[in-house]
């Protein structure tokens, strides 16, 4: 399909060097805050975030043969069963369910590449994706309200106070600021609550100030910093998500298709965009970071700047590289404070379980029919209410989230349950007769 005319850049187009860069750091900018508010909710360390995002969107690029702009960053959908992880098994836990992450990618790729994509549609429909991408939402709700509210597990008004500031500000950027500052209202947000909570006594300085300028991200490689085991319960927990984030993945190639005029699940060819965010998560369970995948803030710079340049990306991803080396920053984003993360999160989650709620308002579902409104209820609250299933007793416990068990249910009955209920077919069978009464006696 030949390149939109009102394009500025099309994919395979090359700007100027100043121009590169210029926009390189508008989309680093851009997914900038998401990807580090991740480790910062689950405990890890943004340094190795940033870095393990820029290998795995060149990654993506390099297996998508350069004709696929898409950034990869930090997944939200994780962020619970690694935080439990974190408490439990430390990362050799997470490791193991972020490495099962892109495997699961890596199988759907090649099941794709084989027998095409017919039957992953009907696996998620969107009455089955819509509430699990809710739940996802909604189900974090409870940390962040947490995070926005208590200070080493008691009340602190000034936690509060600073949490609202920053959704304040945060609204107010987003819905009023132009140009490259109306890009990166999550980082504003960020930034604003911050000094705010430097000035109400919440941030410790010190080790920004102890901090060197250059320093490693904290990697955690396998033989190298732990010996790896094999986590079952963290594979358990964690890969059936992977079937919901493939569904955003899906959503997303379907909104760069019409962006940049062309049929990427054709060409270059699902198999290869599904091996590209595996490829991505694969290498972040190896060096320790979070499980990652495509950015929909970096598809909104391209939609509203219509610069839809690969090598755009590629440069963000190589500035995010060199980011991560940053010591002080490092050192910064980790003195973040919970009142301001938390306050950032309750739009950040907010916007997840509302993208849920607009694929059932376009996809124009009709609750009038029990089928759809069993699976609605059903997924929404197990899954919001973390009605998780735990198996075995002491060290050997394996334990599903409700996130996980959501999904799985919300799978199984789409596939088992009828499209219309008893109850439903019967009414519709009394209103025939009564119709076909009417018409042959009196019409």
């Amino acid at each position: 399909m030949e390149m939109k005319r009102d394009v500025v850049l099309d994919v395979n187009e090359k700007p100027g060097f100043w121009q590169w860069i210029g926009l390189s750091l508008q989309h680093m900018f851009s997914m900038f805050g998401s990807t580090v508010l991740v480790p910062l909710l689950v405990g890890l360390n943004p340094g190795i975030a940033l870095f393990s995002s820029g290998v795995g969107t060149l990654l993506h690029i390099l297996i998508t043969k350069r004709q696929i702009p898409a950034y990869m960053g930090s997944s939200f959908a994780f962020i619970i069963p690694m935080v439990a992880l974190m408490k439990t098994t430390g990362y050799p836990g997470v490791a193991t369910g972020v490495i099962s992450v892109g495997i699961v990618y890596l199988i759907v790729a090649a099941i794709v590449g084989f027998i095409g994509t017919e039957w992953i549609e009907k696996l998620l429909p969107p009455i089955v994706v819509g509430p699990i991408i809710m739940v996802i939402g909604l189900s974090l709700s409870g940390s962040a309200a947490q995070s926005a509210t208590l200070l080493n597990g008691k009340y602190d008004i000034r936690v509060f106070l600073v949490a609202m500031v920053t959704l304040g500000v945060t609204i107010f950027f987003n819905m009023y600021l132009r140009g490259f500052l109306g890009l990166i209202p999550i980082l504003l947000g960020i930034i604003t609550g911050y000094l705010l909570a430097i000035v109400v006594g919440l941030v410790d300085l010190k080790p920004v100030a102890d901090a060197a300028w250059f320093a490693l991200p904290k990697f955690d490689i396998p033989f190298v910093d732990y010996t790896p085991i094999m986590h079952w319960g963290a594979v358990l927990v964690m890969a059936p998500i992977a079937l919901v984030t493939i569904t955003e993945h899906l959503g997303h190639l379907m909104v760069l298709d019409n962006l940049t005029g062309r049929d990427y699940i054709k060409n270059p060819g699902l198999h290869r965009t599904l091996a590209g965010d595996g490829a991505a998560s694969l290498f972040a369970g190896l060096v320790g970071g979070p499980s990652v995948t495509s950015y929909g803030e970096n598809i909104g710079v391209m939609a509203i700047t219509k610069v839809h340049s690969v090598y755009v990306l590629i440069g963000a991803a190589i500035f995010a590289i060199l980011f991560s080396f940053v010591g002080k920053l490092s050192a910064v984003i980790q003195s973040i404070p919970g009142a301001v993360t938390g306050g950032v999160s309750f739009l950040l989650f907010g916007v997840i379980a509302a993208s849920g709620l607009r694929i059932i308002v376009e996809n124009k579902l009709d609750f009038n029919l029990k089928r759809n409104l069993m699976i609605t209820s059903s997924v929404l609250v197990i899954g919001i209410g973390n009605a998780y299933l735990q198996i075995g007793h002491g060290n050997n416990i394996v334990q599903f989230s409700g996130v996980a068990i959501a999904t799985v249910l919300g799978i199984v009955l789409n596939l088992i349950l009828p499209e219309k209920a008893a109850s439903n077919k019967n009414k519709d069978s009394f209103e025939k007769t009564v119709f076909y009464f009417l018409v042959n006696n009196y019409i």
